[in-house]
Parts: structure tokens; sequence; C-alpha cells
């Protein structure tokens, strides 16, 4: 009779620590169910956070642990781990407000860090009493102690520190609200460079925001790469035609955010699915390089700055250069620690329709430009430099140059504008 193998006992906390109750519900749910490797990464640094081994949840260990990087593998070239980190994060967030919106503990992960806290749900500052989270210094300790164990102060003096207090928190306040407001202004007001960028993309009918999504050859195993179309409508069984850049699902994110805040709508489609007797007669928002899919060249093309590529670098030709600009942007290949964009408005298909283009040499780029034509503060410099009148303005093509840092772009800056 052959033996069976024993199943692997629980670990004591697996069957009584709430904060694993609640990592196991996150992961069973429904927005974790049909990804593997959000679940594997939620409950590998969840488990790091309650056994307190913080040295286990690094950027290195999770490559290796949660997505079979090889020991000593280079974080700083392969962006994986930062990827879904972000997105696991927008996922706790979306659970917590939704199906988990009645969880007695909250788990967050912060930005900057992998390991996760554990908070109460009724509390707006993580504490330090549940085990795994972050500790207390010794002074924040004796700050902790509750009033009554205190020596008492001073009447006066306990009315003039709360006087203090007050006003400090208004007018923190008051600073937190006015930035809030310039951050999330409805954009269709027709006396901001915002507006009148946004207001044709708003007032009218959804615009029809299509995102690149190249044709690739291979598997997640064997390794994919950019398949070479034939111009057939039938695609080889082999083709893949599914996957987009993590630019383009920044860039999208951050659209579907102001058209929120403005109560607007917008219909998404990716590329190869976009019929062109639809797009002729909708305004168009344009996320991602033309040379990631031909299909994408039957739009009209931008004509001061077109993308050039070979096997050693890629950039932008720019065809009509002004007094000191370059006849080409640049960049190299490895390591790559700049990218270049296009931010285009162009006339539509038809009279009175626009099309909006943000394309970058790759998808950082690419979310670079979504992110500056969606910053109120960068909008009003592109106007102040192409000398747009409120109310007014005309076509152009911008070029930004976005700086890279652990695969993700933290500086966008204006190089020039070229206005039609």
């Amino acid at each position: 009779m052959s033996k069976t193998t024993p199943k692997p006992e629980l670990r004591a906390w697996e069957s009584t620590d709430p904060r694993w109750e609640l990592l196991q519900r996150i992961a069973s749910s429904q927005l974790l169910r049909s990804s593997s490797r959000l679940r594997d990464f939620l409950l590998y640094v969840g488990e790091c956070a309650i056994r307190d081994v913080p040295e286990e949840a690094t950027e290195q260990q999770i490559g290796i642990h949660v997505f079979g990087r090889a020991p000593g593998y280079n974080s700083s070239e392969d962006s994986i781990v930062r990827t879904h980190a972000r997105l696991l994060r927008q996922k706790l967030a979306e659970y917590f407000s939704a199906e988990g919106a009645t969880e007695p503990i909250i788990v967050e992960i912060p930005k900057g860090h992998y390991l996760p806290i554990f908070r109460p749900a009724e509390s707006k500052v993580p504490p330090a009493i549940l085990p795994g989270t972050i500790k207390m210094h010794a002074a924040e300790l004796d700050s902790a102690v509750p009033l009554s164990t205190r020596p008492a102060a001073p009447r006066a003096k306990l009315w003039r520190v709360l006087a203090l207090g007050l006003i400090a928190l208004a007018l923190l306040s008051l600073v937190a609200l006015e930035l809030w407001r310039k951050r999330n202004l409805p954009v269709n007001h027709s006396s901001t460079a915002m507006g009148t960028l946004w207001t044709p993309f708003m007032s009218g009918p959804p615009p029809l925001v299509i995102y690149s999504n190249a044709l690739f050859d291979g598997s997640s195993k064997t390794g994919l790469r950019y398949a070479h179309s034939t111009g057939d409508s039938a695609l080889p069984n082999s083709y893949i035609d599914t996957y987009t850049g993590i630019g383009e699902v920044a860039a999208v994110y951050r659209l579907t955010r102001m058209f929120d805040a403005d109560h607007a709508q917008f219909v998404l489609k990716r590329s190869l699915l976009v019929t062109w007797d639809e797009a002729s007669i909708k305004n168009l928002i344009f996320i991602g390089s033309s040379a990631e899919n031909p299909s994408l060249r039957v739009l009209p093309d931008t004509s001061d700055f077109t993308i050039v590529s070979d096997d050693s670098s890629s950039g932008f030709v720019n065809h009509h250069p002004r007094p000191g600009e370059p006849a080409v942007y640049s960049r190299p290949e490895h390591p790559l620690t700049r990218d270049y964009a296009v931010l285009a408005l162009l006339p539509g298909m038809q009279p009175g329709k626009k099309i909006l283009i943000c394309s970058g040499l790759t998808t950082f780029g690419t979310q670079a430009a979504v992110d500056f034509a969606t910053n109120p503060e960068d909008v009003d410099q592109l106007f102040r430099a192409a000398k747009f009148n409120n109310g007014t303005v005309r076509p152009f093509e911008a070029l930004l140059e976005t700086s890279i840092t652990g695969g993700v772009p933290v500086e966008t800056k204006l190089l020039t504008v070229h206005t039609h």
C-alpha cells in the first residue's frame, strides 16, 4: 500500500490571527480572484508583516519568492515588483471602499514600501498596537499616554494649547482645501487652459479613447516578441493581441479620474477593435505610439515630430526645427533613464471634431504625456509657451522630455511647442 503524503500543518497564527483571515478574504474577493500574481504578492508581504520579518519584504525578496526571479536579479531594470505594488494598492483601496467596507481591520501598503500595515477601520492613523505594524519610538509612546494618566496642567495653559491647536488645524484645513480645489476643479471651465483644452472632449458625445495594443508572438514562458503583421485580416493563432503597456494602463486610470470629477464619460477601446466608421464621427483621444500598432497609422499623422527607431536607439525627428532645436531628439536604449513624448491636438476626421494624441517613445513617455495633459499647471505652461489666449487654441504639437527612475516617469518638462 502506497503511503499518502500528509498535509502540512497550519501554523498557529494562520487559524487564529484576524489579520491573516482578512488577507484570505481579500485574496478570494472578486477583485483578486482572477489575478494569481496579486494574490501571491498580498499573501507573501502580509505573512512577512505578521511574522515581523520586514527584511523578507524587500523588492529583491518579493521578486524572487513571488515572481520567480533569479537571486541577485537587477531590480532597477526589472520593474515587475513596483508595477504590481501599484496595482495592489489600487485593488486594496477598491476592496475597502466596496466589498470590504464593513471589515473591522484595514490593510494598506504605504507608497515607497512593500510591508503592509494593519489598522482598525475606524482609525485614521495607522496604530502601533497591532502586531506587524510600525512601532512607535519612545517619544511617541510618551505622547500616546492618555491625558487622564498625566499630571494635570494648569487650566489656562491647557486652553491656550487647545486654542493654538484648533487654529493650526483650521489653517491646515484651508490650505488642504485650496490645494484640493485647484487639483480637482472641473475642467469644463471656459476661463482656464484646462477647460479650453478639454471642453471639446467633455461637452458633447463621449469621445473614443483608443489605447495601443501591439501584436506579439510567443508566450510568457518562451518569451514575447513583436509580431510582424502580414496585412491579412485573419491573424495566426499564435499571435497575441491582448497586451498593452503599464503606461497606457496608468494613463487610462488618470483620464478616468479626471472625467469622473467632471461627470463626463468616454468610450474605451483597444486599437485593434476600433472600427474607423465609428472613429470618424467622434472626438478621439489616442494613447500610445503609432509605432506600436500599424492599424493606428490611418490616423492623421503629426507633421513636425515623428518617431524613428533603429537597433541602437530611438527618438523623434524634428522636421521643422526652430533656432536652437536639434533635428533629432534621441535617447539611449539602456539604461532607460529618459524618454520623449508628443502631446498633439489635431483636427478630427470630420469637420468640428478633434484628436488628442499622447504618444511616447515607450510606455513611460505615453504615461508622462497624459499626466502632463491632465495637470492644470502643466497645461497653463503649455498655453503660455504656445501664446494661446483664453478660449482660443490652435492645432499644436508639443514635445516633452521625462526622466525615469525605477521604471516610473518622475519629472516631465516641456521642450518645445509648434503651432499650426
